[in-house]
């Protein structure tokens, strides 16, 4: 079953990673008493996701901030060593990177997809959320291809 606007998200491990390697931490502390703006990719360095999706929220990240979101996370079915080194990569300091290596977050909002036909095996949708102490505020899924509803301006005209 997809999450839907005023549910609880779950409480499932997540991996964040930090200058100083992976640190594990669970969803419900990680969104407990502040506004989040989380947006999902299916893949970090992959076309969509490293020339539009990450760089619209690094670019509007303190518009996003000037509206009441206090972090600004993304979150893909990649481990934290991959998503760190995507940050890095991308000049993401703006965007806290959490990893979903087993897809145990995407399987538990319920926005997974097969991506086995490119080779990428299960995966997260492309979507987005405002999370406030926990709680879906908005939720943005993309249909299969499409970027629009994802992104950050999106995300904006919602705050």
């Amino acid at each position: 079953m997809t999450i839907s606007v005023g549910d609880k998200l779950p409480d499932v491990k997540l991996v964040k990673a930090t200058q100083d390697g992976p640190e594990q931490v669970a969803s419900s502390d990680f969104f407990a008493g502040r506004k989040v703006a989380l947006f999902s990719v299916p893949g970090a360095f992959t076309p969509t996701c490293s020339a539009k999706h990450l760089p619209g929220y690094v670019e509007k990240a303190d518009e996003l901030r000037a509206k009441g979101v206090d972090e600004i996370a993304c979150t893909s079915v990649n481990d934290a060593f991959v998503m760190g080194a995507w940050k890095d990569a991308a000049g993401s300091e703006e965007v806290t990177m959490l990893a979903d290596g087993n897809g145990d977050f995407a399987q538990a909002v319920g926005l997974t997809m097969d991506g086995s036909g490119f080779g990428m095996g299960q995966r997260a949708q492309r979507y987005s959320m405002i999370v406030e102490d926990g709680v879906v505020k908005e939720l943005n899924v993309e249909q299969p291809g499409d970027f629009s509803v994802s992104s950050a301006e999106h995300m904006l005209k919602q705050l």
